[in-house]
């Protein structure tokens, strides 16, 4: 590429005027697998849209707004690395372009206490892949066989739980204190009461989720409980504890198979995540969405696309990389180090 002023004054220029735009011409010039572009793509994104909210640019950006961005992301330590290099290494573009000296984001790579680093190594945000959200809903749906009564009206209560949590949004809390008022057969919606009346909202049901609660208000009928709570815990219409919920979603999810394949747990709060996630990829705006999950404040639900976008990037990388490893070809490995902004020649 020849260094002549004018190319330079017309690089800096793009950068200054449409840092996305920018940002692609680079990307495409890196040969990265369409999958791993996007979630570069994606994290490009989001940290644009920090710089907007510090009112800082590409070139004026200095290392506390970096190394800020980088330890509010609520994701492990190993992907906020990620995200810094990735930064490190447009930056080192940039103000080659500039001609500047320094790099920020490298300096903050390279402190070891840094606050960035305090984000845990394990348990991120969890999400169920396609696979396991769809076995899931089919175990729901499958026949219960003959039992006693007592017993498979609890089964029911249990899938219902989980259809709630997954289809639903609910958290583990909000699930104790349904009431049986709180949903209407067939309606869409739940409504998730709460002591401030200005808290009270109404969650969208996946179909799903609607036709299971809708066997389970039948089933509640059938077996008479006591009681207002939409999910007692007994037929005497006691509430039911969060241990006691917890064990119940653990057993539905270990009987749809899915647990066996999962290192980390699939608790409510997972099925929870993947609920939001649903929409998310569907293409619902991320604010509907944290209405519907209840958050107060929009930057917690901006957290948590953040986190599945990161998590989808991690599932692509371990696709591609599980493909590589099946196929035998030499250039597996070199398409994962490629692809990573770790590598120095990213």
């Amino acid at each position: 590429m020849p260094n002549t002023p004018d190319l330079f004054d017309q690089q800096r220029a793009d950068w200054q005027a449409d840092p996305h735009a920018a940002f692609d011409a680079w990307l495409a010039q890196q040969s990265f697998r369409a999958s791993s572009a996007d979630v570069y793509r994606a994290q490009w994104g989001n940290f644009l849209e920090w710089l907007a909210a510090k009112r800082a640019t590409l070139h004026t950006v200095q290392r506390p707004v970096i190394e800020q961005f980088v330890a509010q992301l609520d994701i492990r330590r190993p992907q906020r690395m990620r995200y810094l290099r990735l930064i490190e290494r447009v930056l080192d573009h940039v103000r080659e372009v500039e001609s500047a000296a320094t790099n920020p984001a490298r300096f903050i790579a390279q402190d070891g206490n840094a606050a960035w680093r305090k984000a845990r190594d394990n348990e991120p945000t969890g999400f169920l892949t396609h696979d396991e959200r769809a076995l899931l809903v089919a175990h729901l749906f499958s026949p219960m066989g003959a039992m006693p009564a007592g017993q498979r009206w609890r089964e029911r209560r249990d899938r219902a739980l989980v259809a709630v949590f997954l289809g639903g949004g609910v958290k583990t809390g909000e699930a104790a204190q349904l009431t049986v008022d709180c949903y209407a057969a067939g309606a869409p919606y739940i409504t998730v009461d709460a002591s401030n009346p200005l808290l009270i909202r109404q969650a969208r049901l996946a179909p799903f989720a609607v036709e299971l609660l809708d066997n389970w208000i039948s089933e509640r009928k059938t077996a008479d409980l006591a009681g207002e709570l939409l999910f007692p815990a007994a037929s005497s219409g006691r509430h039911m504890h969060k241990a006691t919920m917890l064990r119940a979603i653990d057993a539905v999810v270990a009987a749809s198979g899915i647990a066996a394949s999962r290192v980390a747990r699939a608790s409510p709060q997972t099925l929870r995540n993947t609920y939001a996630a649903e929409h998310f990829e569907d293409g619902t705006d991320p604010e509907r969405v944290g209405q519907w999950l209840g958050f107060q404040q929009t930057i917690s639900v901006h957290r948590l696309l953040r986190a599945w976008q990161d998590w989808m990037g991690e599932q692509i990388r371990e696709r591609d990389l599980a493909q590589a490893r099946v196929s035998g070809t030499p250039g597996g490995d070199l398409h994962t180090a490629v692809d990573d902004p770790e590598n120095p020649h990213l």
